[in-house]
């Protein structure tokens, strides 16, 4: 839904089966009409539309796409985002670091995003941009020195460039423009700001320029231009909490740095600050957010550096005394406390603050895709959830 002119607000739809199209579009058809009528019954609705591989290969056989974009039509909804993040299935089974596989230094993840930005090419109205969110390259844990690291970073700079050929003639083609959105996240190759600015400037800037001067005789000046055009941030607000990054000092770092972004997650993580009186509660309630499905990494800033425990079963185990920490789990964005812990719903605030008053990105995407494993008196029925979320952020827009 359009807010203020300004903004296209949605939730992702990654919280749904995703398996195979048939999945997706039940899914899809049970949810988003009722959800629509309860936020936007008189207006059209945005979708932030998860497609795995399979799904999206099934979505492109027969005349699918067509009549999905006519069930759209009919229902007042569109598509404008889309998260390419994870590949395989999402729910149901055991992800952790497998939601990056395949990553991007590999040939299945280019054919996979370029067939989902032309089936959002299609599916998206004229005149609305669109973005993909994306995996940050690899995950870190794979390539364990430097020079690894390095190879990782050119092949996934070399990959991400044919996706910009990609869009670059899909524009030319078709008039939409279409953005991959990179999101970095904890143990991702890129995490932080400072990460995603270097990969930019010393890996993806230099190979990508060439290709384009090659391919179109154009000069860096321009090459640069398209690079900078089709390739974007996604800021999830969850995972810069945990980098323990303000807002608005990455906003202006990004401008600065000419990076765009090209959508903005609204999510919250867990926030632990320590209380001895209260310390057995604190770890039980703790110990109630760790489960088998998702990787949930732990943070904590010590001094001006930001350590990380890969998973939270690592840091329970440890048990190392601590004066904050912060979960990389995605709790529900109106939730501020829970028992003795907390959320970083204060990011979120001030990520709203902030692009109410400066032009950022006109796309809001709530992902809190962990409703199946919260503990259970956090658990409703799922539509009421969604609803929740999306008047809650609707408020704080107008406010």
């Amino acid at each position: 839904m359009l807010i203020s002119d300004k903004f296209h607000l949605t939730y992702c739809t990654n919280i749904h089966p995703g398996e195979n199209w048939e999945l997706t579009k039940d899914s899809l058809e049970e949810y988003i009409p009722q959800i629509k009528s309860k936020v936007a019954a008189k207006e059209s609705f945005g979708v932030g539309l998860r497609l795995s591989d399979k799904a999206s290969r099934e979505l492109g056989t027969e005349e699918h796409l067509e009549i999905f974009k006519e069930w759209l039509d009919a229902n007042g909804l569109y598509v404008f985002t889309m998260n390419g993040f994870p590949y395989g299935n999402f729910h149901d089974e055991k992800v952790k670091d497998l939601v990056h596989a395949p990553d991007w230094t590999t040939n299945e993840r280019v054919a996979y995003t370029k067939r989902l930005f032309d089936q959002l090419a299609y599916l998206i109205p004229d005149k609305v941009s669109g973005g993909i969110s994306t995996s940050p390259i690899s995950y870190k844990h794979w390539h364990t020195t430097p020079d690894l690291m390095q190879i990782a970073y050119q092949k996934g700079a070399s990959n991400i460039t044919e996706i910009i050929l990609h869009l670059l003639e899909l524009e030319q083609e078709t008039a939409k423009y279409l953005h991959l959105d990179i999101e970095p996240e904890p143990d991702g190759l890129i995490e932080n700001s400072d990460e995603f600015i270097s990969f930019f400037k010393d890996y993806l800037i230099p190979i990508a320029t060439v290709r384009l001067q090659e391919k179109y005789n154009i000069d860096s000046k321009e090459a640069k231009k398209y690079i900078h055009r089709y390739v974007t941030i996604c800021y999830d607000v969850c995972h810069f909490s945990l980098a323990y990054e303000e807002p608005e000092e990455t906003f202006e770092k990004l401008e600065k740095a000419a990076i765009k972004v090209g959508k903005i997650q609204v999510s919250s993580a867990l926030k632990i600050t320590y209380n001895e009186e209260r310390k057995a509660q604190l770890w039980n309630s703790l110990k109630s957010f760790d489960e088998s499905t998702y990787l949930h990494q732990v943070t904590e800033k010590i001094g001006e550096e930001v350590r990380t425990y890969n998973d939270l079963p690592t840091f329970i185990q440890e048990r190392n005394e601590f004066s904050e920490i912060r979960v990389h789990f995605h709790v529900p964005i109106f939730l501020e406390k829970y028992e003795v812990l907390s959320s970083t719903q204060e990011y979120i605030i001030k990520v709203i603050d902030y692009i109410k008053k400066h032009d950022v990105t006109a796309h809001l995407e709530i992902e809190t895709y962990t409703w199946d494993v919260l503990p259970g008196s956090l658990k409703t029925e799922l539509s009421d959830c969604v609803i929740r979320e999306l008047e809650w952020l609707k408020g704080k827009l107008l406010s």
